[in-house]
């Protein structure tokens, strides 16, 4: 399926525009409370004329582009797997084995056999980062949730308007919170009349409300930009009760940040330029130098720690021998071959034994009688020579 063909039966339902029909009266009743009910009577005051004014430019510039962002949150495809007459990699071909275990497209994501992910619904095998939209029924690239507030999936190709939205929208909020609270106070002090009073009750309520909400909102979804993440793949490793808190598509801050709002950095607040690449592949440069010095400093402490323990093996064996030994042999300086097993004391052993064997056969084949200097034994105690009857 097409990006045309799902966002045409994606539009045949209409009975699913009913939370879009609902968010944008939410947008027109606080922008029609807001200007009607605070901005003009705060221009036809001289007093504060200015800060209304500036209220006022504020307030519009934001709302547009709030809009814009709205729109284009719903009218953007996320993204799907090219057609087999696109790109025939993607094509499920369950005969195939060679075909799915291939490494050339450098996945991070397979089975636990090995194979490559596919879509039983799509007949697709699946990019990294890919789901199934059951809502949609289609595969989306990079997806981070269906949200039925803009009737689309929030994937690759609208994550950056789906963010600015929230963004804009915690902004708009705010502001009239806050600057509109005055204008409750008096309304509620003064003879005003009752449906007055009651929109701007309603208005202040309902801002605050969505600005608390949507604050939360917002400040998870910055969360899991910085960590490169998902909001499926952060719900994963909650399940896997997985205790790393690093994702595999981690690029650092700045590229963090690049793969959803866009490679111009004074285009980020703008709904434009969105991030480069096809939702495919996401190995860049950057990464995978961030791997490979992630795995050689894992590398060099697993040799530090080792060459740690053999240093405390080796004292210890140190200490069990001059513990366990009985001296050393008149005038040898070796010491004494009782040792803790190791290589090393056998080895000392050995050569301990070497260098008495030749004294005691030397000893042993010299005449009883013998009393001569060069024959006897130093380490055996001499003896007087043997006196006949």
């Amino acid at each position: 399926m097409t990006e045309t063909d799902a966002k045409q039966q994606r539009f045949s339902e209409p009975a699913k525009f009913l939370p879009v029909a609902f968010v944008c009266l939410n947008i027109i009743g606080l922008y029609v409370i807001y200007t009607m009910l605070h901005l003009l009577p705060q221009l036809q005051d001289p007093v504060t004329h200015g800060v209304a004014l500036a209220e006022l430019i504020i307030f519009n510039y934001i709302t547009f582009v709030l809009v814009i962002c709205y729109v284009r949150c719903i009218s953007v495809h996320p993204g799907t797997i090219p057609e087999k007459d696109v790109n025939p990699t993607w094509e499920y071909v369950p005969r195939d084995v060679a075909q799915t275990k291939d490494g050339a497209l450098n996945l991070q994501e397979t089975k636990r056999s090995g194979d490559r992910r596919h879509c039983k619904w799509c007949a697709k095998y699946k990019p990294d980062r890919c789901h199934h939209c059951r809502v949609c029924r289609t595969c989306i690239l990079k997806m981070d949730h269906h949200c039925p507030w803009i009737y689309n999936c929030v994937g690759f190709a609208n994550h950056k308007y789906f963010f600015l939205l929230l963004f804009y929208c915690v902004i708009d909020c705010h502001l009239i919170g806050w600057t509109m609270l005055d204008s409750v106070q008096k309304s509620v002090d003064s003879d005003t009349p009752f449906v007055k009073m009651f929109l701007l009750l309603f208005g202040e309520t309902l801002a605050a409300f969505l600005g608390v909400l949507l604050t939360a909102f917002f400040s998870f979804h910055i969360y899991l930009m910085l960590k490169s993440m998902t909001t499926i793949e952060f719900c994963e490793k909650q399940l896997k009760r997985n205790l790393q808190n690093d994702s595999a598509y981690n690029r650092g801050f700045c590229g963090n940040i690049r793969s959803v709002l866009g490679d111009n950095m004074l285009l980020w607040p703008f709904p434009v330029s969105p991030p480069s690449g096809d939702g495919l592949q996401f190995t860049y440069e950057d990464q995978r130098l961030t791997k490979d010095l992630d795995v050689a400093r894992g590398k060099r402490r697993a040799a530090h720690q080792s060459q740690k323990g053999a240093d405390v093996k080796k004292e210890r064996r140190r200490k069990k021998r001059s513990a366990a030994g009985t001296g050393s042999a008149p005038s040898s300086g070796q010491s004494d071959f009782s040792g803790d097993g190791g290589d090393d004391s056998l080895s000392e052993d050995q050569d301990s034994l070497t260098r008495w064997k030749p004294t005691a056969t030397s000893s042993s084949s010299a005449p009883a009688g013998s009393s001569s200097a060069g024959s006897s034994n130093p380490f055996l105690p001499s003896r007087a020579p043997m006196v006949g009857p």
